[in-house]
């Protein structure tokens, strides 16, 4: 029985030690970690908000970058227009010019031919 009792405490101490040696490493390893860091915090930080900076700069110019364009791409698209209504009311008002011009032909020969027929 004593046996017995010897081989259940064994897997128990076993457990132990290993989670003493987990622990034991773990703190080891981050101590190593913070010697051997190619920097301190501080400058890490300092790093850090520099590329954020840097990062935010890129995106600003770059979204100047795309409202040019879109302005550029506005600008050329309402010329378009502009020039296309104006094409559109010229020849609205040549088409005008035209009728007015027939309307006033029919009217003028029916003048004639009233005047005919009752000069006749």
């Amino acid at each position: 029985m004593d046996n017995h009792n010897q081989e259940c405490g064994q897997p128990a101490s076993n457990a132990g030690g290993f989670f003493v040696g987990l622990l034991l490493g773990g703190a080891i390893g981050s101590g190593a970690m913070l010697l051997l860091a190619p920097q301190s915090g501080k400058k890490t930080r300092a790093q850090l908000r520099h590329q954020g900076l840097d990062l935010r700069d890129q995106v600003v110019e770059t979204v100047e970058d795309a409202v040019t364009q879109a302005r550029g791409q506005a600008h050329r698209i309402t010329t378009g227009v502009q020039r296309q209504t104006r094409k559109l009311q010229q020849r609205g008002q040549d088409m005008l010019d035209e009728q007015k011009e027939a309307v006033s032909e029919f009217v003028d020969a029916e003048k004639t031919a009233a005047h005919n027929i009752s000069s006749g």
